[in-house]
């Protein structure tokens, strides 16, 4: 019989595993796999008398996480993958499609990280602290069953967090401008996710499941839309460094070296239809810096024709002292 009753085929012999047979073969440990039966990703064994016998089935599904973890899954997304797996629903239609929503969104692959190489790239002292932080901000993932291995989600993420710890920043402060950051780009996401829903993916979200073949085409419209997002931000992160880091720069260069202009700061009064067309042309955050360099842009062009008009005028030259 097999695990719902039903009677074997003839002819096929049914491999059976004690629980170290199993991690012999799958390469997890006993640990793990019995964490992996808490956490629902594994299906029980079946019991006989006293012992617990496992699986061809068990020793596929250990190897499908072991694939997925690699491919940069999260333990959580993998158990709702393969719940819509045992459902029934297939590796096409719905599944592609959550597969497609839940998997990752970088070209970045996942990685491993030992205690050992974790401490040392963060100055080799360590931070028991710390680490539970970053475990609780997700930067890493325990690995079950592997106290001094963890899943590194982005590589990347936790190579800037070693770079700015190397540069002086403490890591209490790289945790909590993580924190304000991820509150930002969360909400960033979010809108973007609601531009794409109003206008592309609408049409799937009625009251019934969609087909097979609406998930399918939804699944390869999430597929090309997916990079947009962070092509989007990318671009508008550039654009906003260049403008705010040469504001940075020129108010600390200001402060260091004051101007030798000896007139003081004047404020001027514009008219409201001027200032809400400049609103309305770079944005209200954006109006002031706007006006003043549109201002030092008429100065200085001004200055240049005062320049060229003394060289060509050859009386102006000669009334000069």
């Amino acid at each position: 019989m097999d695990e719902q009753g039903r009677p074997e085929p003839r002819g096929e012999l049914r491999v059976e595993y004690r629980i170290e047979d199993l991690a012999h073969h799958s390469g997890a440990t006993v640990r793990t796999i019995r964490a992996y039966q808490d956490r629902g990703l594994l299906p029980r064994p079946e019991r006989r008398g006293r012992s617990n016998v496992y699986g061809d089935t068990h020793l596929a599904r250990l190897r499908q996480i072991a694939d997925l973890l690699d491919r940069g899954y999260t333990l959580a997304s993998i158990k709702e993958l393969l719940e819509a797996w045992d459902a029934g629903r297939g590796l096409g239609g719905v599944l592609g499609l959550v597969a497609e929503v839940d998997g990752p969104w970088t070209d970045e692959k996942a990685d491993r990280i030992t205690r050992a190489e974790l401490d040392a790239a963060f100055g080799g002292s360590p931070d028991d602290v710390a680490v539970a932080d970053a475990v609780a901000l997700g930067v890493l993932e325990p690995l079950p069953g592997r106290d001094d291995e963890f899943l590194v989600p982005s590589p990347q993420e936790l190579a800037v967090a070693a770079e700015l710890h190397a540069a002086g920043v403490p890591l209490s402060a790289i945790s909590g401008h993580l924190r304000e950051l991820r509150g930002q780009v969360e909400h960033i996401a979010a809108r973007f996710l609601e531009f794409t829903t109003e206008h592309v993916f609408a049409r799937y979200l009625g009251p019934q499941p969609p087909t097979d073949a609406e998930a399918t085409e939804a699944a390869s419209l999430v597929r090309r839309l997916r990079p947009l997002a962070q092509q989007t931000v990318d671009a508008e992160l550039a654009r906003a460094m260049r403008l705010f880091a040469t504001r940075h720069l020129r108010r600390h260069l200001d402060a260091d070296h004051p101007s030798q202009d000896t007139h003081e700061a004047q404020s001027v009064t514009l008219p409201s239809p001027t200032i809400r067309a400049v609103e309305a042309l770079v944005g209200q955050e954006n109006a002031a810096a706007f006006i003043t360099a549109a201002t030092e842009r008429e100065v200085q062009a001004r200055t240049l024709d005062s320049l060229t008009t003394t060289r060509r005028d050859p009386d102006i030259v000669h009334q000069t002292p």
